[in-house]
């Protein structure tokens, strides 16, 4: 649930980025300390584009974390807040989303930020680019769609544009609209 945050609690600026595909994709996210994993996720999915059908995983100092109901071997992602993480010394860490397509996710705490009054958190405040339509087959699939999108004398530009439709453009992205999404998600007016 979005909250307006205390002056007494921590809040942090991240910065996610897609690994592996050029030119980066990346959202920056305020995130209240108190936060767990579980709801980092949450505003990953919203932030990102994403749209959480598939299965994911933190990996935090070697450790895994996840929803120990969908994935084995995984600490419950709910039991770590972001507070915790950042006690631990952890800078950088990894988010993976749809281990089919295998979308590997940088996130880097940026580092501590004052909040602003009357403002609801987590909140999506900077990136770029689109997000990647889901189950494109990962970076390869993702490099070879933009290819056939720029030249629809492309083999393959029929095919991408039944599967995703008209009007992609891997170079838009909005602030404003990600962190409507982000909103949404959390109830935040």
């Amino acid at each position: 649930m979005a909250r307006t945050v205390q002056k007494t609690e921590n809040l942090f600026s991240l910065k996610v980025t897609l690994r592996g595909v050029r030119p980066p994709i990346w959202r920056r996210l305020m995130i209240l300390g108190s936060m767990t994993l579980a709801g980092l996720h949450e505003a990953i999915q919203a932030a990102m584009g994403w749209e959480g059908s598939h299965l994911h995983t933190f990996e935090i100092g070697g450790r895994y974390y996840g929803d120990p109901d969908s994935v084995d071997d995984v600490i419950n992602e709910e039991q770590l807040t972001m507070n915790t993480v950042v006690k631990s010394g952890g800078r950088r860490f990894n988010y993976t989303y749809d281990f089919g397509d295998n979308w590997q996710h940088e996130i880097v705490i940026e580092g501590k930020k004052p909040p602003v009054d009357g403002r609801g958190y987590p909140a999506c405040i900077a990136g770029k680019r689109n997000c990647p339509p889901e189950d494109c087959g990962g970076r390869w699939g993702y490099q070879e769609l933009v290819a056939a999108l720029a030249d629809p004398e492309h083999q393959k530009y029929q095919n991408w544009i039944e599967m995703i439709g008209e009007g992609f453009d891997p170079e838009e992205f909005s602030a404003e609209a990600a962190d409507a999404i982000v909103a949404a998600r959390f109830g935040r007016e």
